[in-house]
């Protein structure tokens, strides 16, 4: 014979959350070790962090200080800034969240914070019993700290180290482009490969872009439709000779077959954003090449159908 799973009310096991429940869980830390794969000794209750007290202190394997707050209710920021708050003012590495209803805006800012360095632990805890049985605490970890989150962490941390330097370099780009030109006025500096402005007929741009090891210029078409693109492109590339020969160079001329859009382009491989020793002679390279690209294509856009 199978019994049925019975859920009981937390306060009917655990009626004052600070006197039984934390007092409970200091005397069967070992029930937590279980779920969240831990070995945590030497708990404390009501330690001081400042002018607030942690609910339980304890120590892992390596000895470091793991802060534990309880909360036999629905999850709520609160108890979260608390949290946060022990971490710091004690040092621990380890945070540790029980919690009786995990909200999911809670479980999605745990999941953030496990991207970072310190771990985090999301536990639900309920009470069961099975017929006539005492009744048991059951934990359940809801979110944990892994060696994915870390990696997405150590990932998100790579790309905002890119947005500065790419940050960087326009705004230095910009800086030297108002000593040469009027052209990048009302542009300004952006944390993304690419800045630029419209030629001033639709759909139609000039950009600059810049990767780890190369940039460019381009004329950009990106009107509604595609067809519409290809014979705005097809009109431009009966000038291609006029055009090159304004430009002083060859450009690559992109229709880009099945794709919405179409470019015209020029690329420079003398370095990226991760040279920053060439940018001075990129940027002016590529403020150069704008430049001459504006130069040799208005006559032919403001040919343009509207």
């Amino acid at each position: 014979m199978i019994g049925t799973l019975e859920r009981v009310p937390l306060r009917e096991v655990w009626p004052h959350e600070a006197h039984d429940f934390t007092k409970w869980l200091e005397d069967n830390i070992d029930v937590l070790n279980n779920v969240i794969n831990l070995s945590l000794s030497s708990v404390e209750r009501e330690q001081s962090a400042g002018d607030f007290s942690v609910d339980l202190v304890a120590k892992d394997e390596e000895g470091n200080l793991v802060v534990i707050e309880n909360q036999l209710e629905r999850s709520d920021h609160d108890h979260l800034g608390k949290l946060i708050t022990y971490l710091t003012a004690l040092d621990a590495k380890v945070a540790i969240w029980i919690v009786a209803d995990p909200r999911p805006e809670h479980i999605g800012a745990i999941s953030w914070l496990n991207e970072a360095a310190t771990s985090f632990y999301l536990i639900k805890v309920e009470a069961v019993k099975i017929g006539s049985s005492p009744p048991a605490a059951l934990l359940t970890l809801i979110v944990g700290p892994s060696e994915e989150s870390r990696k997405i962490g150590d990932q998100k941390k790579k790309w905002s180290e890119q947005e500065k330097i790419r940050h960087q370099f326009w705004t230095q780009l910009l800086d030297r482009a108002r000593e040469k030109t009027k052209w990048y006025t009302s542009i300004s500096a952006s944390s993304k490969n690419d800045i630029g402005r419209t030629t001033g007929r639709k759909g139609l741009g000039f950009w600059n872009s810049i990767r780890q090891h190369d940039a460019g210029v381009e004329l950009y078409i990106d009107r509604d439709t595609g067809k519409e693109n290809e014979e705005i492109f097809d009109r431009l590339a009966k000038s291609k000779e006029a055009i090159e020969k304004a430009f002083d160079e060859p450009l690559e001329w992109q229709r880009m077959e099945g794709k919405r859009v179409c470019r015209i382009k020029k690329q420079f491989s003398l370095g990226g954003y991760h040279d920053e020793e060439k940018w001075p002679e990129i940027q002016d390279v590529m403020i150069d090449a704008m430049i001459r690209l504006e130069k040799a294509f208005r006559p032919h856009i403001d040919k343009l159908p509207v």
